[in-house]
């Protein structure tokens, strides 16, 4: 999949180092989870990244530069579940808004309903929410929960 800037792609072992870097960043972890350790990355690449079908995608850009990553997957019955994580310097660049367009657009062909999760206190990413219409459903597990409505 591709965007006007960005590349969705599946991740590869080679991308270990990448992510790493990514989720073990304090800042870029603060509404996730305690950043994690190169054991762990390992982990999850192999448990989310490397799986059939994959839970998250690579995001990079057209000089092949690792962005980040999306969360695209199915979630419940009938429903997808979408997010994006990206490194600090990518952060205020419009990539979020960019990758949201296109996992909705993509998801038109695969589902009815795309839920988006976040820590309460992460407001640019409720921003990109409500600016594509979807609504707020309430918390669960600590997340704020937002559903959009595709057809």
């Amino acid at each position: 999949m591709k965007t006007d800037r960005l590349v969705i792609r599946k991740f590869k072992k080679s991308d270990v180092d990448n992510l790493y870097q990514l989720l073990s960043d304090e800042d870029i972890m603060r509404y996730m989870e305690p950043p994690y350790s190169r054991e762990r990355v390992i982990s999850f690449l192999d448990a989310v990244g490397l799986c059939d079908p994959p839970l998250i995608l690579a995001v990079e850009d057209f000089q092949n530069n690792f962005v980040g990553y999306v969360i695209y997957h199915p979630y419940e019955k009938d429903s997808y579940e979408i997010g994006w994580v990206l490194q600090k310097e990518h952060w205020h660049k419009g990539y979020a808004k960019e990758l949201t367009k296109a996992l909705i657009e993509d998801a038109k062909q695969k589902t009815k309903f795309l839920i988006l999760e976040c820590h309460p206190q992460q407001t640019a990413t409720k921003k990109i929410a409500l600016e594509n219409h979807f609504l707020y459903m309430g918390q669960e597990d600590g997340c704020d929960i937002y559903r959009l409505q595709l057809h």
